[in-house]
């Protein structure tokens, strides 16, 4: 038996990358799943973003587990879209005990990520988004007298200074670490509002991690003309680069009966990044 057995996972995001990883991980350790993903670009992002095929990939594994999936094209800027996916949800499984609020965009490449709109997207997607998402999913977790826990990606952005000039520094940059460091507040107030609930908050912070947000053309080329936007990404664990399954083991962690008294903690899963 899963240390997830006959719980259910709403997690934003699921269509590709973090976002699939924890949707077949807790399918593997017994939850059925909830999930959505825009699967359309947004115009200041240079890199391809997720398909409905991609979609309807994660579907294809997590079932491939034994488990059930409820998955919608949605997005976490709207709020009713993604209340609409819950209510699916919910009238589906009868329930939700997990809540990971994992829908993220890196638009800081290209002239795309120069705009202010990147700002504005970043924010609307990591921060808004975030909220959007909890509180679709809050008054279920209250309602159900259970407890429950909620799992925020933030990333080593969101606990120190990201941008290591004003030349390559784009607004796109700027609401990507403003976003990441707005979530941690959500996520500490969260975490004290929701404590008598039984209803946990954490956010993860994971360093670079082998998924097509980094895994890019566009970001392959941003590294290569801005050599010294590495200073400071140089993991002191011997690892280039988290996989996927790194990310999502911790958020197992953190959700089950293992984590059970953990709350309003901001968790590295960065090589010790940033710790130097």
């Amino acid at each position: 038996m899963g240390r997830l057995e006959g719980k259910v996972a709403f997690i934003t995001g699921g269509a590709r990358g973090q976002g699939r990883s924890h949707a077949i991980t807790m399918a593997e350790e017994g939850a059925d799943i909830i999930t959505l993903d825009l699967c359309q670009q947004v115009a200041s992002v240079e890199y391809p973003m997720a398909t409905t095929e991609d979609l309807e990939e994660t579907v294809r594994l997590v079932e491939k587990t034994g488990r059930r999936i409820v998955a919608r094209q949605a997005d976490v800027r709207n709020f009713d879209a993604v209340a609409a996916v819950v209510r699916e949800g919910v009238a589906e499984f009868g329930r939700i005990d997990f809540v990971l609020a994992n829908a993220g965009i890196m638009p800081i490449t290209g002239p795309e990520g120069r705009e202010r709109q990147a700002f504005y997207d970043a924010v609307e997607v990591m921060l808004t988004g975030v909220f959007h998402t909890c509180e679709a999913a809050i008054p279920t977790l209250i309602e159900q007298d259970e407890g429950g826990a909620i799992v925020i990606t933030s990333s080593t952005a969101g606990l120190k200074g990201f941008g290591v000039n004003r030349q390559i520094t784009s607004s796109g940059t700027l609401g990507y670490v403003a976003a990441k460091h707005g979530v941690v507040g959500l996520m500490r107030s969260y975490a004290n509002s929701l404590a008598s609930y039984r209803i946990r908050c954490n956010t993860v912070h994971p360093t670079g991690v082998n998924s097509p947000m980094v895994v890019n053309e566009a970001f392959n080329r941003f590294i290569e003309e801005n050599p010294e936007a590495t200073v400071g990404m140089i993991n002191p664990l011997p690892v280039e680069l988290l996989d996927v399954s790194d990310v999502s083991k911790a958020i197992v962690f953190l959700c089950s009966e293992d984590g059970q008294y953990i709350t309003g903690v901001t968790l590295p899963v960065d090589g010790g990044i940033c710790n130097k």
